[in-house]
């Protein structure tokens, strides 16, 4: 009995499990490094006189080379095994944090930005990659979901965690501390990561799984390859002369817009113009991560929901998005309100309705052409990763005499640009003929 019990614990291994907790760290980690500048933001910019403006231009060096990037780091998680090319980047992003603990200058800190934004490019290639090699096929969209919750699960948990560091080592610390962090993980990611094929401890039955399942997606990726033409400039005049293709587009700028707010400027509103200590900013502003992460899970709960009740693709993947961008403009409420409970209401309403609208993609298989819909999904990333270039900017400059309200007018603006393009832009939905 025991021998067949040893071969039955054997035989359903679940290493993939493990490994999706590397990547779930990961994410944590890289999403830390993007978002430490904010919390040191309001330290930083008094220490070295820098403006808001200038601010704004530091918040968003890192999307100049991040989006730009894109589509290299896919090539360079192509060609580089994960297992070197993963440990690469993080100490690579992880040295470029730290350096901004050391240096002094408005240059220096742009410089280190945008070497954040190179080297972090990879990241979710890489991710996407390791989950496609370690997951059958039906647990790929579950596997993804739970990794890229990290992003508002690790922050919101973070956020006191880093405003409790650089009350202690102040902001340099806080540079410091984070890139050491990084370079401390790419040791243990290399250390116990490894392809399904290479890994010791993989058992028989879960390989076959996995490998199974490869084949038979190799296959249909094959049979795809040969049928598929090649791209023309019709093809480009198409993604990018369609009204309902620019609704989603339009939409996914905005939608960044919101979030981009919160991953730079948001502590330092609650700092700086609501007069938060650090401490209390850092466990307030952890609140609206949080209720982004619920939108998140809901958005996708009640759009399947609504699809397995029979109800029209306009209503069952629109209704998120639509009452998710309606609920952003709440931003706006806080600036009619000096009580820091409905302040933190206001913005956590805004940011779980951010995480509502977060099923956007789905609009991007529904509309594009099957032979289309990976131009079509990297021009709308493209165009929805512009906001993280441009909105910090805008902040600052608007934010520049000291006063908010016109910011979180901005943003509510956004929204609601959002919520118009999504119903008059993208209307019916109907797939565009080839």
């Amino acid at each position: 009995m025991q021998t067949v019990s040893q071969e039955n614990s054997i035989a359903t291994s679940h290493k993939r499990y493990q490994i999706l907790v590397l990547i779930f760290i990961s994410v944590v980690i890289n999403y830390m490094d993007r978002t430490n500048i904010s919390v040191a933001a309001s330290a930083l910019s008094d220490e070295l006189s820098l403006s808001a403006v200038q601010m704004g231009l530091i918040f968003s060096a890192f999307g100049w080379t991040y989006s730009v990037l894109q589509i290299p780091g896919g090539l360079a998680v192509d060609v580089v095994k994960v297992r070197i090319l993963y440990p690469f980047i993080l100490i690579a992003w992880s040295l470029a944090t730290l350096v901004q603990g050391l240096v002094s200058s408005f240059a220096a800190l742009i410089g280190c930005r945008m070497a954040i934004g190179v080297f972090e490019a990879p990241s979710y290639p890489c991710n996407n990659k390791i989950v496609t090699s370690w997951f059958p096929e039906n647990e790929r969209a579950s596997a993804i979901a739970i990794y890229t919750s990290g992003q508002f699960i690790g922050l919101a948990f973070l956020m006191p965690v880093l405003a409790l560091i650089q009350d202690q080592f102040g902001w340099r610390g806080l540079f410091i501390i984070s890139g050491l962090i990084g370079i401390v993980w790419a040791v243990i990611w290399y250390v116990f990561y490894r392809d399904p094929q290479d890994h010791p401890n993989v058992s028989e039955r879960e390989l076959a799984l996995i490998e199974q399942d490869k084949t038979d997606q190799e296959n249909t990726n094959k049979e795809q390859a040969e049928e598929k033409p090649k791209f023309s400039s019709a093809d480009f005049v198409k993604v990018f002369s369609s009204k309902k293709l620019w609704g989603i587009y339009i939409g996914q700028f905005c939608l960044g817009g919101v979030l981009i707010f919160f991953l730079t400027w948001f502590p330092t509103y609650l700092v700086e113009y609501r007069n938060l200590d650090f401490i209390k900013s850092g466990f307030l502003a952890s609140l609206p991560f949080l209720a982004a992460f619920c939108g998140v899970l809901v958005s996708g709960f009640l759009s399947d929901f609504l699809v397995r009740r029979g109800i029209s693709k306009e209503v069952s993947r629109k209704t998120p998005i639509v009452i998710g961008m309606l609920l952003s403009m709440c931003i706006v409420g806080a600036n009619y309100t000096d009580d820091t409970f409905w302040i933190i209401t206001f913005l956590s309403i805004a940011f779980f309705g951010n995480g509502l609208s977060s099923i956007a993609w789905v609009f991007v298989s529904l509309l594009a052409p099957k032979r289309l819909v990976g131009l079509v999904g990297g021009c709308f990333n493209a165009i929805g990763g512009l906001s993280a270039v441009t909105v910090p900017i805008v902040i600052g400059w608007l934010v520049n005499d000291g006063d908010f309200k016109p910011a979180l007018l901005f943003i509510a603006s956004l929204a609601a640009i959002g919520t118009c393009s999504y119903l008059f832009l993208v209307g019916k939905i109907d797939k565009l003929e080839d």
